[in-house]
């Protein structure tokens, strides 16, 4: 296995889903892929500590959970982003719309899938998404991260078109 390989089986994952079920689902299918560092939770009020804590190199989030809903937690990773530890986020959720679509990528998700999901490509697009991070973290390194944030996004302040 090649270091780049190495590094990105060895980021840690966070799981955010209200569903013990597919906690579970996502566990296995990352377990299988031989990621050894994968955190779940079904409480979405526990993510603020453990960002801080675990820090993790992916956000796996769905967005309709009881008391805290992942558009909350997107915020709450945007503010990691601004402070410099630009975290992507895999939104998995069974919202189809195109408003969820459009309002969770405004919001930082870095990509979107719906539930039920492709097996195999939640495993690759999480697996891009860590090599971005991993990319990020080494430009970091040497001081030439770029801030990612969403205040340079120039499309969060528009509103979708009809449906």
């Amino acid at each position: 296995m090649s270091a780049p390989e190495l590094a990105v089986r060895d980021a840690r994952l966070l799981i955010v889903d209200d569903e013990p079920e597919n906690l579970a689902l996502l566990e296995e299918i990352f377990g299988n892929e031989g990621f050894q560092q994968v955190l779940s939770t079904v409480d979405a009020t526990q993510v603020p500590p453990l960002v801080q804590s675990y820090r993790p190199d992916l956000v796996l989030l769905d967005l309709r959970m009881p008391d805290v809903d992942g558009y909350s937690l997107l915020g709450l990773i945007e503010a990691q982003r601004r402070a410099g530890n630009w975290i992507p986020v895999l939104v998995l959720t069974a919202d189809v719309t195109r408003e969820a679509r459009y309002r969770a990528l405004s919001l930082g998700a870095s990509d979107f899938l719906t539930k039920p999901f492709d097996q195999v490509e939640v495993v690759l697009r999480a697996w891009n998404l860590l090599e971005t991070r991993l990319l990020h973290r080494a430009l970091a390194r040497v001081g030439e991260a770029p801030m990612l944030s969403g205040a340079s996004r120039p499309w969060a302040a528009l509103t979708p078109p009809d449906s």
